[in-house]
């Protein structure tokens, strides 16, 4: 029998976690070079404290409060203080400029804004006098001193040693109305284009997608979680509070560029990640593996096909015959079990979501035994529409939807769906509210895709992505770019097609495996702008890319590139905070070397 959902409002749940977990670790962060935990009953205490503060400063019901922070605990502790007290939390990405956190602010009309970070707090200190409807801030990060503004200036740690015992009547009683109706958050969507709109999400839309993830992505008081993904993200903070909700241990790091350390030290049972982080290590293991021996290489290579039997036995495609049985144990011990360690020996499955993860990508993580398990989901959604099951795993696939999520496909192949997890609109958007759904109340996904025979979802593109190239064929970015991505010379890639007459491609490489590639090539070069220039460097890529390239079409095919000396970069609003391309920006930013690209053939022709 199915929880009922009112069991499952965000409130109730960690009131009984507080309540029944003790000094079970719930939160655990890096401090002084120390990883330390901060209990249930402690976590408790200081929600507790801080809503009764918040309740001090004025806050009404559902009024909105914003938090400026990278990855902490003090986040949660934020978040689920402002939830007792039936507010409404708008995250801001901490890569935000000044112009865009203020623009939430407003829209919003938030009243308190939590920073912490030197960056952040610098950018809240100019955007305060733009921002009418702020009277507070509160300082998460202990480092941070407080300076004369136009708002009241506190301290977390103030806050939770305040005596403000005369709000725990109003606590209790906002506690005892909460409702699965009221607004739990507004997230504002980064998009890859245009304004940012504020999701609605309600607590029944939290509520839903706890009691659908438990059938098939069970978690429980001995997992560790490594909260990677930026918080002000919906996949990383759906997927943190279900942890929490299950009475998981949640590790924060604030540094996405520090998860190989945090992997090696927390040790942690799951984490959720874009494609990039599993390209990445992809790359890293390949890359390693060119320079090693022949026979290293043959062995690396059966052992991964011996592990493919196992991940195949475990989806019921195939049985495990004795000699299977022990080469499987020599493979492990020999090589998948090295891989595994290096992401900290005790991952028991790590979703993926937010862009396709290539299917080669994906069998080498599922032969060495890491159960990446592919989703389909969007913020306004609270992330998951489809996943994969365990022991249900189909690569290339989204897998099935939620027991209780609907999808369809409609017109022009695109997705759409119902259910409690759909949002409940754009904040202050009745048009764009309106747009975004069907007559019959659908919600537009904007994404195409299809169903395999076993019903599982198959995602082909972005509707508003796909490119046509002038000779009427249409292209998949996303496609052509995660094969180029395979390439261990290969960091970021952007795929350029529409109205043009073939497809060329912006890369920028991994400078350091490029670098070690040239030393031992002996090619001299003063600087990055030489290294990419040098014609011995683009002629191996071009070699290199023709081999990445051999599953795709000819005219998907990538036939100009050019190498450039800087990553794409989310602080000129080239990426977005989950690593997706901003292609208007990058066309705009690069126009130069794009139209150079093209008219080097037409040079050519002439």
């Amino acid at each position: 029998m199915k929880t009922p959902l009112e069991q499952l409002h965000l409130v109730k749940v960690m009131r009984q976690r507080f309540a029944e977990m003790g000094d079970a670790p719930a939160l655990r962060q890096k401090q002084s070079g120390q990883w330390q935990d901060i209990s249930w009953t402690e976590f408790g205490l200081r929600v507790d404290a801080v809503s009764r503060a918040l309740l001090a400063m004025g806050l009404a019901v559902q009024d909105k409060v914003a938090i400026f922070a990278n990855n902490c605990a003090e986040w949660t502790i934020a978040d689920i203080a402002t939830a007792q007290i039936r507010g409404v939390s708008a995250p801001i990405y901490p890569t935000n400029t000044t112009e865009q956190s203020a623009y939430i602010i407003n829209d919003a009309g938030a009243k308190v804004l939590f920073v912490a970070g030197a960056e952040q707090y610098k950018k809240a200190q100019t955007l305060l006098s733009d921002c009418p409807t702020l009277t507070d801030v509160v300082l998460l990060d202990e480092a941070l001193e407080p300076v004369d503004m136009a708002a009241r200036v506190h301290r977390l740690a103030d806050l939770i040693n305040a005596d403000n015992a005369a709000y725990q009547t109003e606590l209790e009683l906002r506690i005892g109305d909460s409702a699965l109706d009221d607004l739990f958050t507004l997230i504002y969507t980064s998009g890859t284009t245009g304004e940012p709109k504020g999701v609605m999400l309600d607590y029944r839309n939290f509520a839903s997608g706890i009691r659908q993830h438990i059938d098939f992505l069970p978690m429980g008081a001995d997992d560790v979680s490594l909260a990677f993904l930026p918080l002000s993200h919906v996949f990383e903070r759906a997927w943190s509070l279900y942890s929490l909700s299950q009475g998981s241990t949640v590790a924060y790091i604030d540094d996405p560029m520090q998860v190989q350390n945090a992997l090696a030290e927390v040790r942690p049972h799951v984490m959720c990640a874009v494609p990039r982080l599993y390209e990445k290590i992809f790359s890293a293991v390949f890359e390693k593996l060119e320079t090693a021996s022949a026979n290293k290489q043959r062995l690396f290579r059966w052992a991964l096909a011996v592990g493919m039997k196992r991940f195949e036995s475990e989806q019921g495609r195939y049985t495990l015959g004795a000699m299977d049985k022990l080469q499987l144990q020599i493979a492990d011990k020999l090589v998948l079990s090295k891989v595994r360690e290096k992401l900290g020996g005790r991952i028991r499955f790590m979703p993926a979501g937010g862009a396709a993860l290539d299917p080669k990508v994906n069998e080498f993580f599922q032969a060495v035994g890491l159960r990446v398990i592919c989703g389909f989901g969007m913020t306004e959604t609270t992330a998951t529409i489809t996943a994969n099951h365990l022991g249900k795993i189909g690569i290339g696939t989204n897998g099935h939807a939620l027991e209780d999520v609907q999808v369809k496909i409609g017109d022009n192949d695109e997705i759409l769906v119902k259910g409690d997890t759909v949002m409940r609109g754009y904040y202050n958007r009745p048009e764009a509210t309106a747009e975004t759904f069907t007559e019959d109340g659908w919600l537009r996904t904007g994404d195409c895709g299809r169903f395999d025979e076993q019903n599982r979802l198959l995602i082909t593109d972005r509707i508003k992505e796909l490119m046509k190239t002038s000779n009427g064929k249409y292209i998949a970015p996303q496609r052509v770019e995660g094969m180029v991505a395979r390439d261990p010379l290969v960091e970021q890639v952007a795929i350029i097609a529409d109205a043009r007459n073939y497809v060329s491609a912006l890369i920028v490489p991994a400078f350091e495996a490029l670098e070690a590639w040239a030393k031992e090539k002996g090619i001299q070069y003063k600087d990055k702008m030489e290294l990419v220039e040098h014609a011995q460097v683009k002629a191996h890529f071009e070699e290199r890319l023709k081999a990445v390239q051999s599953e795709l079409a000819r005219f998907e095919q990538v036939k100009q590139f050019t190498l450039l000396q800087r990553e794409f970069c989310m602080k000129l609003g080239e990426i977005t905070p989950t690593m997706k391309l901003r292609r208007k920006v990058i066309n705009e930013r690069f126009a130069e070397q794009i139209e150079a690209m093209y008219q080097k053939v037409r040079r050519a022709r002439a």
